[in-house]
């Protein structure tokens, strides 16, 4: 018998491992850019994106680069991989998360 509580839980497990994918997809990007890009590096707030401190509109700033795929001209083959890798993630987080929200609708009904 089809559970719904069962299929809420595992799908909620798969978009935690895939939330935390993104971020460590995230790290390796700000690692590669502080390389690569020191310019895009800084007008993402690279030094404080992970911190308590950092600035939301400049993390945006990022997510906006990377959905738009703007990377498509950059210079360094890394930085086009690794945001064509996140931007799929960030899609595949998104229906996951709706996934999530359909089962706890089916839940409360």
């Amino acid at each position: 018998m089809f559970s719904i509580i069962t299929f809420f839980w595992a799908v909620s497990l798969v978009c935690i491992v895939n939330v935390t994918r993104c971020l460590s997809s995230l790290r390796v990007l700000l690692s590669i850019l502080r390389q690569s890009d020191p310019m895009l590096y800084q007008s993402v707030d690279g030094n404080g994106f992970f911190t308590t401190h950092g600035q939301f509109n400049k993390h945006i700033r990022l997510v906006r680069y990377i959905n738009s795929q703007g990377y498509l001209t950059h210079h360094d083959a890394n930085v086009i991989f690794i945001c064509e890798r996140l931007r799929k993630q960030f899609i595949l987080t998104g229906v996951l998360c709706g996934a999530v929200v359909l089962c706890l609708i089916t839940m409360a009904i």
